[in-house]
């Protein structure tokens, strides 16, 4: 099977941290399926490779606007574009800890690596939701191994062992995502009704309440430090 080979136009790529306003790519998942999305994707195997230019859609997932081609980032997970992680660190005097938006600076993270430069994709396989799943890389640079570096993904346990080593010297130095309390993405997407880019902060304070698992595994050794005693 010949690969496939998609060019795309230059798409500029700013880096945001904010989740609004709404930009074109972050409506991609709300948006009805477009004539150049519902094109068929390719037979998806290890010989198969799309190359272009991209737009991000999130801190996992890449758009070739050429070919209608949606490829997510294979073996890692990043926080959805609505959803928000809390910083532990105490600010003024409100009992809430502080919002982060950890689904757009996750996107951000990634458009910054991506820049305006061509990715190669080796596609292997389908997403539940139809995306292409591979690995794709900008400058021979592996893209998920990027975002694992920088703390704003996570591996998925089948992940390679270079993606989990990374992963842990990430957390160790609580980058990204890690120095926050994080839902794990499934979580929040079985949970989470509210997907739109206006969800409130206030929302994903109460899944975290009331999970179900441990969030963000670098607190977890809190339990095991002994309690504060007056001398």
């Amino acid at each position: 099977m010949k690969p496939a080979i998609v060019t795309s136009t230059v798409v500029a790529l700013a880096m945001t941290a904010l989740p609004h306003p709404v930009q074109s790519a972050d409506a991609l998942r709300n948006q009805q399926r477009s004539p150049m999305e519902s094109k068929p994707a390719p037979y998806a195997t290890s010989l198969t490779k799309i190359s272009g230019r991209t737009t991000v859609i999130d801190g996992q997932t890449l758009w070739f606007p050429k070919g209608g081609y949606k490829v997510r980032l294979a073996s890692i997970d990043a926080c959805e574009l609505p959803q928000w992680s809390y910083d532990p660190r105490r600010h003024g005097e409100s009992m809430i800890p502080k919002p982060v938006p950890c689904g757009p600076l996750a996107k951000a993270w990634l458009k910054r690596t991506v820049g305006s430069a061509k990715v190669n994709c080796q596609v292997h396989a389908y997403d539940a939701d139809g995306a292409l799943l591979g690995r794709c890389a900008v400058r021979s640079r592996d893209l998920a191994l990027e975002m694992l570096k920088v703390g704003w993904a996570r591996a998925n346990v089948a992940a390679p062992a270079e993606y989990l080593t990374w992963q842990k010297y990430a957390m160790s130095a609580r980058y990204g995502m890690w120095a926050t309390y994080v839902l794990d993405m499934p979580e929040w997407r079985a949970k989470a009704v509210d997907r739109t880019l206006s969800r409130r902060p206030i929302a994903d304070f109460n899944l975290l309440a009331e999970r179900e698992s441990e969030i963000s595994p670098p607190f977890e050794d809190a339990r095991q430090r002994p309690k504060r005693t007056d001398r």
